[in-house]
Parts: structure tokens; C-alpha cells; sequence
């Protein structure tokens, strides 16, 4: 519906394009966020470069990994190698870290208004800032969650602790065999709760949080609604990105907004509906804060 005519070029200068967002968040009757991997890029949790090696330069040298995205794919010889590389990647990402800045001034910026959060982030950060756990639907799962790498049964287990003992325990890229998780009702091992293929548990918490997120599109539908798309790219675009576009060309008063540093268009059909900035999320954010005060 959408794929052939797509605009880069919108009108008024970085400021007034945000001044624009700025209004269109005081303004309106709910705000439904679309979040991706750029809003945690925003506060410096990248995953390659520095970063990566400051963590993984010893899984560099011997297997040739050259960031934490392609690392989670990589066909370890071991278990144990295997959740070496995991626990500590869950706990760099999950775990070991802060609030990121974008995330707080998010907060800042829609704790007052009628809001829900859609994303496919799995590093917590949303829940780490404080937003209502009730107003949220993480989509491709949470690095905090285990669950039968067989998918035997539709349930997912905290690992802080066990996560915790693997950083502490693990040596020369290898944990202790008697560390590796087994699920508990057919043995098999355990495995991350991460959207990779079909075996993807959804528990009861997640089709909780689903139906949540569809209430509120229905309740919100005729009403002013912005839709406010942050950082996402192309990996899933069918999740946030295209349901934003059609749902914007559909509801009689809603607005779509994107933010994304290096990639910035929308389709010709909602150009009077829509704002495009082309900047970076946290500084974007910042200056709406600015605004607001």
C-alpha cells in the first residue's frame, strides 16, 4: 500500500520540526510509542565497536565475532561456551547497566498523558526508567527470561541469579558444566526468550500485555492519536513501523511521528499527517523537555 511512493523532503528547519512534535504531544488524547534498537543506541548501548570490545575482545580474538548481534548467533562447539557468551552479554546489557538518558526524558515527557509502549527492545530499559509495566508490550522477548530452547511449555523463568553465578564462575570463555540450565519439565536446556523462530514462547504475560496494547488502539482510535515512532529500523518493520504508517492513513485524527538519526521518510500517502526529524533521539527529546519547561 505504501512501498512505492515515499518522501524524504519535508519543509521547516530541525527546531521548528520539533517545535511540531512538541505540540502534537501536548495536544493530543494518547500517545502510542514505537520504540526500536536506535532509542537504546540514543543513550550509548551499542553494540559493536568500543563497547563490544571492552566486553567480548577475548570471543573477538578467537572466533572472529565483531558485535553482540551476531555473536548471539554464533554455533558454539559447547554449552558451556555458549552461555559464557550469554550470561555475559545479559548481564552487560540487562543487568550491568543504567537507565539510559533518552528513556528518563521519554518518561518525563508522557507521564502526565494517556500512553502506551510498543516495543522490540529486550533490554529492560523502559522498565529500568520506570514506566508502567501495565502500559507496555516488549514484543521479541527480554534478555531477563529463559524458556525451554524445545518450547515443551508456554512459560518463561527469571535468570538474574543464575546469570549472575555464570559472570562470576565463567573462565576461558566457558562456564562450569553443572551451571548450564535444563528446563524442568523435559530436561532439554534452556535457551533465551528472544524472537529468532518458531519456537518463540508467548506465556501468559505476553498475550496479557497484547491484548492491553490492542485495547487501547481500539479505545483510542477516533480520537486524536500520535503515533510516535523512535529509532526503528528495518529488521521487523511489519511490528512497528507499517501498522504506524496504515493505522495514521486510517484513524480520521491521528499523526505520525518519527525520529531516527540517519533515516528519516514516510510514505506520500500520510505526508499532511506526519513528522519527520532526521536527529539524534536523545538529543531530540532534550529539547522538547526544554520546551516543556
Amino acid at each position: 500500500m505504501f512501498s512505492k511512493a515515499w518522501t524524504t523532503k519535508f519543509t521547516g528547519s530541525f527546531s521548528e520540526k520539533v517545535e511540531k512534535l512538541r505540540n502534537e504531544i501536548k495536544n493530543a488524547d494518547a500517545i502510542i510509542i514505537g520504540a526500536g534498537a536506535g532509542m537504546s543506541a540514543s543513550a550509548g548501548f551499542t553494540y559493536d565497536g568500543e563497547r563490544f570490545m571492552k566486553y567480548f575482545s577475548d570471543f573477538h580474538d578467537k572466533y572472529g565475532i565483531d558485535d553482540m548481534y551476531s555473536g548471539g548467533f554464533y554455533p558454539f562447539d559447547t554449552l558451556e561456551e555458549y552461555w559464557a557468551w550469554w550470561s555475559r552479554h545479559i548481564y552487560v546489557n540487562r543487568y550491568d547497566v543504567s537507565v539510559g538518558s533518552p528513556y528518563i526524558r521519554l518518561l518525563d515527557i508522557v507521564k502526565d498523558k494517556d500512553y502506551f509502549v510498543l516495543t522490540t527492545n529486550v533490554d529492560h530499559q523502559f522498565q529500568l526508567a520506570g514506566f508502567d509495566k501495565k502500559r507496555l508490550f516488549y514484543t521479541q522477548g527480554d534478555y531477563g527470561l529463559w524458556q525451554c530452547s524445545n518450547a515443551c511449555h508456554q512459560k518463561t523463568y527469571d535468570n538474574e541469579s543464575a546469570v549472575r553465578h555464570m559472570v562470576l564462575r565463567q573462565k576461558d570463555m566457558r562456564i562450569p558444566s553443572d551451571l548450564i540450565p535444563k528446563c524442568p519439565v523435559c530436561g532439554a536446556p534452556m535457551t533465551m526468550n528472544l524472537r529468532s523462530d518458531d519456537k518463540f514462547v508467548q506465556d501468559e504475560g505476553w498475550y496479557a500485555a497484547a491484548e492491553r496494547y490492542l485495547t487501547f488502539i481500539r479505545s483510542h482510535k477516533k480520537m486524536h492519536i500520535l503515533f510516535l515512532e523512535l529509532g526503528v529500523g528495518m529488521n521487523t518493520p511489519a511490528i512497528i513501523r507499517y501498522p504506524f504508517i496504515r493505522m495514521t492513513a486510517e484513524f480520521p485524527s491521528a499523526v505520525y511521528a518519527r525520529v531516527n538519526l540517519g533515516e528519516c521518510s514516510c510514505p506520500e500517502a500520510i505526508r499532511d499527517k506526519a513528522i519527520c526529524i532526521d536527529g539524534d533521539i536523545d538529543e531530540v527529546l532534550r529539547k522538547i523537555s526544554e520546551f516543556k519547561q
